[in-house]
């Protein structure tokens, strides 16, 4: 399945959404009921990963390269 520019944008704003949403602290406390949020390195790691799609993407290319193999004695 190939992931589309407007698709990898949406994953990256997604993605910094969700960076900000983190920024106002990771855990608390509600009732004696306690809520964790997902850590913040893995959250930049899928920046990073949707960051490099969308360039990829803008800039055309598909990742794939085809190079010819001459086999030789």
């Amino acid at each position: 399945m190939a992931i589309t520019l407007a698709q990898a944008q949406a994953k990256l704003a997604l993605w910094l959404a969700a960076e900000d949403a983190v920024a106002g602290g990771q855990s608390y406390s509600i009732g004696g009921r306690s809520l964790s949020r997902v850590d913040v390195a893995k959250i930049a790691e899928r920046i990073t990963h949707w960051n490099r799609e969308v360039d990829r993407l803008t800039a055309g290319r598909s990742g794939l390269r085809v190079q010819r193999v001459v086999p030789r004695d």
